[in-house]
């Protein structure tokens, strides 16, 4: 029986054929093109080596490349010929104004195949990015630097020091003072900085003035370092080739302007320097204008503080004076404690008796700033008061009524004493507390009482009481006033107990026919202990005494504290 072939019985499918047909061979134009088409190729052979083999970027590279030459710095770039010779796998070098990767290839019968991979972009974003980190870096040195301090003049050497150091060959800073004059900080890098004061017309500098007054800087291509005037490079700098003049940006207002200068020779400043020149312009003028701020703050502050601060006791013939100020913030000079002595007022005619000293001593509600502040009022008005109103009852009832008006609810505590020399040099003491501790009277005897003096505060009721205690000082003997900081001072064994009025009339009893001076700081000493460097309130003292029969006159003065005894 005859069958049928199949499908499968056929000849071999088309694709098995193609299998089994040879391929025809790689003509020598084809990977002549193929290797044209390459980055640039060269081939080695032999030794001395010589090109066997090259391609069309090759010969652009280098156009004296021929078959056959001898691989030499004649023909190709030196770096090459010396990394075949040293056996270099691998190696950058520039070819022109291109840089290129080399990298070495063994061939078959000991040929050489190098290929070279432009690398120029590469190179100049690794250099980019490392310059980069270079400058964050120097900004965080240079901020870290600018805010140690908030000295001005401080400030101004380490921003000249910075610039001449890293952006330029030399850094002038230039500040406005007055009129005309300017003080310029200047030094050159590796060089000393100079700091002058010069009568000088900034518009002489290109772009000076317009940095000094707050304006974008020109570009340093812009600006003729040919016009710029001999007062402005550091001395031993050398000729001018550019600069760049930038603002210093401040609190609302330039702190100044900060020039680079680079000699001539050296190529001029590009975008990225002059951008980078700006970024740390700003920074330091930031730190620039705290430290000017800084420093205005503080002079305001030293002036008012002056004018608060209790003042130095003036002499008063016939009285013996000690004071001491301590307050709540060993920080502040001020707080919310005062005292005062008023001497005298001159009376019309002559003859009559020495007349009655003014002394009193105070206590603000509060501490700190706000409650000097009050202070300083408080003495302006007592001192002008009192010129009307000589009586203790009315003067205070007057300086209640201008409490009243302020605005501030603050209150005040306060003690007057009248005092008037007497025959047989004793003292004559009115004595008139209101809302305030009563002072203590040293008796020559060492006894010590407490005037019988009380009132009301000022400042806080549309009416207030008080009632004044006349007493007599024989000479020797002393009168205390005193802030509560004294007798409410928290130590002692548990830290929390009071000192209260019957410690301090047991430190007194001590203290008789002691100097003032002594006194204070007998009081001074024994608060200090009680308080065993514990936060206290204000402490404010103030000591009068008839002086002892047959002393001479002397004057001490330091710290706030005066004596003067006649």
């Amino acid at each position: 029986m005859t069958s049928t072939p199949t499908a499968s019985d056929s000849s071999p499918p088309l694709a098995a054929a193609a299998r089994r047909t040879p391929r025809p061979a790689v003509g020598a134009p084809l990977l002549r093109a193929l290797v044209d088409a390459a980055a640039p190729v060269l081939v080695l052979a032999g030794s001395p080596a010589r090109v066997r083999l090259h391609n069309k970027a090759a010969e652009a590279l280098f156009p004296t490349l021929g078959e056959s030459d001898a691989f030499t710095a004649d023909v190709v770039a030196p770096w090459l010929v010396q990394a075949q010779e040293q056996g270099v796998d691998a190696l950058d070098g520039s070819v022109g104004a291109r840089v290129f990767r080399a990298t070495a290839q063994p061939l078959p019968g000991e040929c050489t195949g190098w290929l070279l991979t432009d690398v120029t972009e590469e190179r100049a974003a690794l250099q980019r990015l490392s310059d980069e980190r270079a400058r964050t870096q120097f900004l965080v040195r240079a901020s870290a630097r600018l805010l140690a301090s908030l000295n001005q003049r401080r400030c101004l050497r380490v921003t000249t020091e910075l610039a001449a150091e890293q952006l330029a060959d030399a850094a002038v800073l230039v500040t406005p003072t007055r009129g005309r004059r300017v003080a310029v900080t200047r030094m050159v890098r590796d060089g000393r900085l100079e700091e002058v004061t010069l009568n000088v017309d900034v518009d002489q500098v290109p772009g000076l003035s317009d940095a000094l007054a707050g304006f974008p800087p020109v570009p340093s291509r812009w600006v003729d370092p040919d016009l710029a005037p001999p007062w402005l490079a550091p001395e031993g700098f050398g000729e001018l080739g550019s600069l760049i003049v930038t603002p210093l940006p401040g609190n609302g207002v330039p702190a100044g302007a900060l020039i680079l200068l680079r000699r001539a020779g050296r190529p001029g400043f590009d975008d990225e320097e002059e951008l980078f020149a700006r970024i740390f312009a700003a920074r330091a003028g930031a730190a620039i204008s705290a430290a000017m701020l800084y420093a205005e703050r503080t002079e305001t502050t030293n002036i008012l503080q002056r004018a608060l601060i209790p003042p130095p006791i003036d002499r008063i013939e016939g009285i013996d004076l000690a004071s001491s100020y301590r307050p709540a913030r060993a920080a502040d000079l001020i707080g919310g404690d005062f005292y005062d002595v008023h001497p005298p007022l001159p009376t019309p005619g002559e003859g009559g008796g020495p007349g009655e000293t003014l002394l009193m001593l105070g206590d603000v509600c509060g501490k700190g700033p706000a409650a000097a502040i009050l202070t300083g009022k408080i003495r302006n008005t007592l001192a002008a008061l009192r010129r009307l109103e000589p009586r203790h009852k009315q003067l205070l009832e007057l300086l209640n009524a201008t409490l009243l008006d302020e605005q501030d609810a603050r209150f005040v505590t306060l003690v007057l004493a009248g005092v008037t020399p007497v025959a047989g040099g004793r003292l004559e003491l009115r004595l008139t507390a209101a809302g305030h501790p009563a002072p203590m009277i040293i008796r020559a005897d060492g006894s010590v009482e407490q005037a019988a003096t009380r009132g009301s505060l000022i400042g806080a009721l549309p009416r207030i009481t008080s009632t004044t205690w006349t007493t007599v000082l024989d000479p020797g003997e002393t009168c205390l006033l005193f802030s509560d900081g004294v007798t409410e001072a928290r130590g002692g064994p548990s830290g929390k107990e009071l000192f209260e009025d019957q410690r301090l009339k047991e430190a007194l009893r001590e203290c008789a026919e002691l100097p003032v001076e002594a006194i204070v700081e007998r009081v001074e000493l024994a608060t200090a202990q009680w308080l065993g460097g514990g936060e206290h309130d204000d402490i404010a003292l103030l000591a009068l005494g008839a002086p002892r029969r047959g002393s001479h006159l002397t004057m001490v003065n330091g710290h706030g504290r005066g004596r003067y005894t006649g």
